[in-house]
């Protein structure tokens, strides 16, 4: 485990932060080259960054703070509020920051009466290769998103170590490590986006399918990490994936009819 890489005189340089840098910065040139491509103004790549990447940490660690105080230790909600869990580089959960990220642009688009599914199509490649970056770094610094121990069993040549991690495992102790496997799912998914994404005339369905992939990745990865059950034996962020896969179902099936009529 590397959590701290290297140091620049006395300012540290952590492995999440880095990957989570180099992922906005691939999401960023992908996106950009979407915009062109799709003959948007390229000027608002810089703005639609800017809050993807302001709404991504922000929300992030509010859903944490807030999943930490309905699921955690029972702390006071005003307990998390305070500069060190604020701005620690840890606590940043996906879906927190996704949501809010999606509001920013949605409000976004509406002001600048850009074709909201459209941007959605031209974020959703970078949105999940960025995604399995940053899980790159979640391996790199060991915070606790691996599964479950895989000692004993059949499963045990995958096995990893998170001891030296910032949540680190028990000696001896092998684990599911799906930082990995997501990052391998997510360069499935952006290969997938990335090749279909100039064969529809309608806007929404990459988007529709990035929900859809996303959805189903996150869902079947929750089942061997070690997330608390909330409802229905699903963990909080496979209720979310649920809600996202139907979500991308109903709007693939409007947007592939209108594909037809299109083609008709």
């Amino acid at each position: 485990m590397y959590p701290k890489l290297f140091e620049i005189g006395p300012i540290p340089v952590y492995s999440y932060g880095l990957m989570l840098g180099i992922a906005f910065l691939i999401g960023s040139s992908l996106f950009n080259r979407e915009l062109k491509r799709n003959g948007l103004d390229e000027n608002i790549g810089v703005t639609v960054t800017f809050l993807a990447l302001i709404g991504g940490i922000v929300g992030s660690k509010l859903f944490y703070i807030i999943e930490e105080w309905n699921f955690g230790t029972g702390n006071s909600l005003s307990s998390y509020f305070t500069k060190d869990v604020l701005l620690s580089p840890s606590g940043l959960t996906f879906y927190g920051g996704l949501v809010l990220a999606f509001i920013l642009i949605f409000i976004f688009c509406k002001i600048k009466h850009i074709p909201l599914l459209r941007m959605l199509d031209t974020l959703s490649p970078g949105t999940a290769l960025g995604y399995g970056i940053a899980r790159v770094g979640c391996h790199l610094s060991g915070d606790g998103d691996y599964g479950i121990p895989v000692n004993g069993t059949m499963w045990e040549f995958l096995g990893y170590s998170y001891v030296n991690g910032t949540v680190p495992t028990k000696e001896g102790v092998l684990v599911h490590p799906t930082p990995i496997y997501e990052f391998v799912a997510a360069i499935l998914i952006f290969s997938f986006l990335w090749s279909n994404r100039g064969k529809f005339k309608t806007s929404g369905i990459i988007f529709s399918y990035y929900l859809i992939l996303s959805g189903i990745e996150r869902l079947l990865v929750e089942f061997i990490r070690l997330n608390p059950i909330v409802a229905f034996g699903l963990s909080q962020a496979q209720i979310i994936s649920v809600i996202m896969i139907i979500c991308g179902i109903m709007l693939l099936y409007s947007r592939l009819n209108k594909e037809k009529l299109q083609v008709v």
